[in-house]
């Protein structure tokens, strides 16, 4: 069975023609797509036979919400998709003054290990589809009634440990015939995989690269993110700065702030050391707790940004959103896990 919905215009409008259809078909078909049909009977302009044909031979996978949560505070929503083979993801939505922004995630589960993730703690799963990104694209839209501007991709999962999905999904939302969201207008983060950065350096897509660094020095960043046995920091650096000269990009760099960890003087001013010829911007992450992690919120982000901006270093601190409805990026999806093996609602 095809996943329709994974193809570009072009590759539909070529398996539609196998079919002894028009080309116009082609742009038919991608629009409905990215319009949110959950059905192949929702194409009305298309003959019923071929709704039928498609029906027979391709496969559509919209999610259904399995939990959705609505922050008192700011009105963040967070949305538990359950996929159409049972699995769980996560998505969220948050609401800025320059428009609505969806954190979506690109795998289900991950097997990065981040000592302070609460996504990490079930391992990996599988990989996305492209369809399964853009549909929490779509569906997040659709339900929330809120036009979505700009995709982040932090949820759960590792971006370029997906990358060959993750591209397709970019090609298919940056499309003009269906949601028409610019490069400009998306993140991507990764823990800091040389070969997932360089790769996006040789493609030059006009995106924003964040990496996850949380801290700038081997010893600290091996016990807290795994990754780093395989991509130390001098060559995660060596990576962004040939990214930078590559693209043009300014790189954002995501910091955790872990009390005691990673959050003393030495520590800023390594930072500062290491971007040194390449513009950079450092976003400070207050902690959110997560049970099963020993490390908790430090309470020098304040004088750890004022460190870096001494070094001319521009750093801001995160703005917390949906600090009531399971903020920490996985923990929805764990409670809805636990739940189901104890055989209760993870609604309660």
């Amino acid at each position: 069975m095809t996943d329709l919905k994974s193809l570009t215009q072009q590759e539909i409008t070529a398996l539609l023609q196998t079919m002894g259809q028009p080309a116009f078909r082609g742009k038919q078909v991608f629009g409905w797509l990215h319009k949110g049909v959950r059905t192949f009977e929702e194409m009305s302009n298309l003959p019923k036979p071929l709704r039928d044909k498609l029906a027979a031979e391709c496969i559509l996978t919209p999610p259904t919400v399995a939990r959705k949560q609505i922050s008192q505070q700011d009105g963040t929503i967070k949305y538990l998709w359950e996929l159409a083979d049972g699995n769980c993801i996560e998505t969220v939505l948050m609401r800025y003054h320059h428009g609505n922004t969806v954190c979506i995630s690109s795998q289900v589960g991950c097997r990065m290990g981040c000592a302070f993730c609460a996504s990490t703690i079930a391992g990996k799963v599988r990989d996305l589809t492209p369809a399964e990104m853009l549909d929490q694209v779509l569906f997040t839209q659709l339900d929330s009634g809120l036009p979505i501007s700009n995709i982040v991709l932090m949820g759960i999962g590792e971006p370029t440990d997906n990358l060959d999905n993750v591209l397709r999904f970019l090609e298919l939302v940056n499309h003009p015939d269906g949601l028409n969201i610019g490069m400009r207008h998306i993140s991507l983060s990764t823990c800091g995989i040389v070969p997932g950065i360089e790769r996006l350096a040789e493609l030059g897509l006009q995106l924003t690269l964040s990496v996850s660094l949380h801290a700038p020095d081997n010893e600290t960043r091996t016990r807290i993110m795994p990754v780093n046995r395989a991509y130390d920091v001098e060559s995660l650096f060596c990576a962004c700065h040939e990214y930078f000269r590559k693209t043009g990009r300014r790189i954002s760099f995501e910091y955790a702030m872990i009390d005691g960890v990673n959050d003393q003087d030495w520590q800023a001013d390594l930072i500062a050391e290491k971007l040194k010829g390449m513009p950079g911007h450092v976003n400070l992450i207050p902690l959110n707790d997560v049970v099963e992690s020993p490390f908790k919120p430090s309470k020098r982000v304040a004088a750890f940004q004022k460190r870096l901006e001494s070094h001319g270093i521009t750093a801001t601190v995160r703005r917390s959103l949906g600090g009531d409805i399971d903020a920490s990026c996985g923990q929805l999806r764990r409670k809805a896990m636990e739940a189901a093996k104890k055989g209760v609602d993870a609604n309660l």
